[in-house]
């Protein structure tokens, strides 16, 4: 973290991750679709006004995933936040925001590959694959890094796809 990013006294923009697993304990990842990048990353985004962060994670997997055939599973214990990179936290959201904290829910996938229609709503993602658990990090641009740390510790117990066992965190 930066020392600009320790005096940042901007809030951190309400935020729900999703990691959606397949019944091998894959996870889905969508690839941004800035042109010239290579960011993958799992559907995530902004929670509205008057809505819950079950529903706000419902609805941001139906808008990038183009899927509503899951189920929720387990969720982070606590939110987890982190800084933009300065550059980019002033040019985006009007730089009212200095990073994001998200609030991440492990869900099963109840449908078929075709059921995953990136185009059903505004694309944010080029193409999508399914992943091992332990290659997330590796995928995600730097910044995010510690982020995902934390959130494949905390479902780690799901990788085996095994989503009978209790959340046991």
């Amino acid at each position: 973290m930066t020392r600009e990013a320790v005096n940042d006294s901007r809030p951190y923009r309400r935020c729900v991750g999703v990691m959606l697993l397949n019944p091998q304990g894959l996870v889905f990842v969508g690839k941004r679709i800035e042109p010239g990048g290579d960011d993958w990353q799992m559907p995530q985004g902004g929670v509205d006004r008057g809505e819950t962060p079950r529903a706000a994670a419902l609805r941001e997997l139906a808008e990038e995933a183009g899927t509503d055939r899951v189920a929720i599973i387990a969720e982070t214990p606590r939110w987890i936040s982190y800084d933009l990179p300065e550059a980019v936290s002033r040019r985006v959201w009007n730089g009212r925001y200095r990073g994001q904290t998200q609030r991440w829910f492990a869900m099963r996938f109840t449908g078929v590959d075709g059921d995953i229609r990136l185009d059903r709503h505004t694309p944010e993602f080029s193409a999508w694959r399914w992943v091992p658990m332990a290659d997330l990090t590796g995928l995600i641009t730097p910044f995010k890094r510690a982020v995902y740390t934390q959130v494949v510790q905390a479902f780690a117990h799901l990788a085996d796809g095994d989503f009978r066992q209790p959340d046991r965190r």
